[in-house]
């Protein structure tokens, strides 16, 4: 990676991949479009980008015939003149749809976020810190707790069957990652246009991490989770009225 130059200002761009369908949230509209709190999941997780002072440009990929759709949804929704934001159409992957996302961004952008629109409370300090370990010379970053539950490897089976237990992870060597998981650009570029062989790489930091280069880990925060089931909706919605009754959060 090359040196930074000091004389021209590192500007920081989020990619928010919105394509899936989210299917284990039940029927309906996309996962990213399922309302928390009166309001889009996606609204909240394009605001809780716009949030950090460092990031100028938001680019959310949209299903592949929902661009309009989206763009629409988040004209009615509008940020600070701060924050400029760009919808695209995604892909038939979330791998595709970031590398569309990447595809969009300028060239002066330096620093790459990539979030989950189904992490729509990830509170703004997490972000900065991702940002910073980024500019401090990490080439890919991710945010991360401490696993609270002990963790069995299996041997899989069919659905229902009994899975025999073959491992026992150390739990003190293991995290659960979160997102915005951030990059130096040239490197997240280089990863997507890598092609490896087999299963992909079920996050960003994967492909980083199968190019050899390093990703480090920064403390990630319990309120960055991912809504997936139902019960993390009902989750989100409570730490959501929680902050509109003490932060005033809109």
């Amino acid at each position: 990676m090359p040196e930074p130059d000091p004389s021209r200002p590192v500007r920081t761009a989020a990619v928010i991949p919105a394509a899936g369908r989210g299917v284990r949230l039940g029927p309906g509209a996309p996962k990213a479009l399922r309302a928390l709190g009166g309001t889009p999941m996606l609204v909240h997780a394009v605001r809780a980008m716009a949030a950090s002072r460092a990031v100028s440009l938001i680019v959310v990929v949209a299903p592949p015939d929902g661009a309009a759709e989206v763009r629409h949804l988040l004209d009615e929704h509008p940020l600070t003149d701060r924050t400029d934001l760009v919808v695209v159409p995604g892909g038939a992957t979330r791998q595709e749809s970031v590398r569309l996302g990447l595809a969009a961004l300028p060239e002066a952008v330096d620093v790459v976020l990539v979030h989950d629109a189904a992490r729509p409370l990830v509170p703004v300090d997490t972000v900065d810190t991702v940002i910073a370990a980024v500019r401090a010379g990490a080439p890919a970053v991710v945010p991360a707790l401490p696993l609270a539950d002990t963790v069995k490897q299996v041997e899989p089976q069919p659905q229902g069957t009994p899975e025999p237990v073959v491992g026992t992870p150390e739990r003190a060597l293991l995290r659960a990652v979160q997102t915005p998981q951030g990059f130096d650009r040239e490197t997240l570029v280089k990863a997507h246009d890598t092609r490896v062989e087999g299963e992909g790489a079920t996050d960003d930091a994967g492909l980083v991490e199968r190019l050899g280069a390093p990703v480090v880990v920064v403390p990630g925060h319990e309120e960055a989770f991912k809504v997936t089931r139902p019960l993390d909706l009902v989750l989100a919605e409570s730490v959501l009225a929680r902050r509109r009754a003490t932060d005033g959060y809109v």
